[in-house]
């Protein structure tokens, strides 16, 4: 099993890859984000540890790269950063697994292993209609071809009503899909979120995709007219 380790601690670095390749693994070491980049797309590996804070490029944008080029490897992120919020934005960005600082080796091992058992998962795929391009991997939206930037929640409601789009779909389809069970709020934060989304994606842009269908619910049109 092959593993890239990209920090740009040396002394850890090397250490990992000892201590990586005495438990039977072909390690391959980058110490900036810029060049483990590199080495994670021009070479096939089994799985990548990759540390959050570097200097070039962070892991964050490293794993967010990877994942637009369509590199689905497994990454394990390391950071000595413990706020909950740096997990959940290492998780978004594409990584698949997270360990804090400093760590035990022999759990760091077992993790490697269990994403090496998964494999390298089915990604989603890009989703396109019109001049809309959707990446659930990436997390990014583009309408004709210009960035646009959503919250987690609105990226979520936009993606449930394009992978229906053509489909009249409830205020209650939207909460049963995008919240969850335990949501006990008002049925109409859906309305502020779609009227986000239409803010953002409809009106700099001259469109009408997002419709209000009265008495039924929305409906994310298929022309973009």
């Amino acid at each position: 099993m092959r593993i890239l380790v990209v920090d740009d601690e040396v002394r850890l670095a090397d250490g990992l890859r000892r201590g990586l390749e005495a438990e039977g693994f072909a390690v391959d070491v980058a110490h900036d984000g810029v060049d483990g980049l590199w080495f994670a797309t021009e070479n096939p590996y089994d799985v990548i540890v990759l540390d959050l804070m570097m200097p070039g490029l962070s892991g964050w944008k490293v794993v967010t790269a990877l994942r637009e080029r369509q590199v689905w490897t497994p990454v394990l992120m390391l950071t000595a950063r413990d706020g909950e919020w740096d997990q959940v934005e290492a998780l978004d960005s594409g990584a698949d697994d997270y360990l804090t600082k400093p760590f035990s080796f022999a759990v760091l091992v077992a993790r490697l292993r269990a994403l090496v058992r998964r494999g390298t998962p089915e990604r989603p795929v890009v989703i396109e209609v019109d001049d809309l391009r959707l990446d659930p991997g990436a997390r990014s939206v583009t309408r004709g071809g210009t960035p646009v930037e959503l919250t987690a929640r609105e990226f979520s409601v936009l993606e449930f009503l394009v992978r229906r789009r053509g489909e009249v779909v409830s205020k209650l389809d939207v909460l049963a899909n995008v919240w969850d069970d335990a949501f006990e709020g008002d049925p109409n934060i859906v309305e502020v979120y779609v009227g986000h989304l239409r803010r953002k994606l409809d009106r700099p842009f001259g469109r009408a995709s997002l419709e209000t269908v009265r008495g039924a619910g929305y409906r994310w049109r298929n022309d973009g007219q």
